[in-house]
Parts: C-alpha cells; structure tokens; sequence
C-alpha cells in the first residue's frame, strides 16, 4: 500500500508517518520500481501501536523503548511497568496542575457581579491586577 493507504488505515497524518520513519520508530519500507515506497500489513501493526501509545500521550523516547520490547520479545520487560508507572506519574503531576488551574478560575470567576458593564467587571479588574504584577484572586502573593 502506499503512504497515503496507510495514513488512512491508521488514522496517521502523511507527515507524522514521514516523521517517524526518519526518528527510527517505523520501518522505512521496500520502494517499488517506481520509487513508491510500499508499506505492509506490519507498518499498520507497528504505526497504530505507536498511535496508541502517543493517544496516551507517551513521549517518543517510551513509545521507542516499547517497540524495542516488541522487536525483542525474549528481553526482560520489567521496564515496561517503569515506564507506565513514569507516564502515570506525569498524568497524576498534570491532574494536580489541572486541579490547580481549576481552582484559581473558580476563584476569578467568583469576581462577577453580573452587571454586565466592563468597566466594573471584577473578572477583568483582577485580570489588569495580575497584568500589573499585583495581587489578584487567582494569584495571591
């Protein structure tokens, strides 16, 4: 199949498809007597494993280590569960930051009175605070 079959096999952007290659994480495939490059059933194995693992936002250097695993299913792969372990570590350490975030909106948004005039808007009043580096709602110094 060509490039574009496997983009719409995988879901995977053409460049994204190029990009890998070029990093190591996909195979470059066989070139037809066309110069067509000419991808096979394992390319589509092989792009919608790394597809998976970028859907749960795994760098590029895991989703390597994870197909090295795969090339070498004899190897140890106690690191796997590091690696899980690592990117779950990520995900709580951003659910934290999100959590935060959350707060300190809630916290803006309790600035609205309602009126609907901008010029007595609390929300844009602590917004033009924090733009002059002062004190605000959202970012208690």
């Amino acid at each position: 199949m060509q490039i574009k079959e496997l983009a719409l096999a995988t879901g995977v952007d053409i460049e994204t498809i190029r990009y890998y290659e070029k990093q190591g994480l996909l195979p470059a495939p066989p070139r037809r007597d066309n110069g067509y490059r000419s991808y096979e059933a394992e390319h589509v194995q092989r792009l919608s494993f790394i597809r998976h693992c970028r859907a749960l936002d795994m760098p590029l250097a895991d989703v390597n280590r994870l197909l090295g695993f795969l090339d070498k299913p004899d190897a140890h792969c106690g690191d796997v569960d590091v690696l899980v372990d690592d990117q779950l570590a990520r995900v709580r350490a951003r659910l934290k930051s999100m959590r935060a975030l959350e707060k300190q909106l809630l916290q803006l948004r309790s600035r609205c009175s309602g009126s609907g005039e901008g010029e007595h808007c609390g929300i844009l009043d602590e917004l033009v605070s924090a733009a002059h580096e002062e004190s605000c709602v959202c970012h208690p110094r």
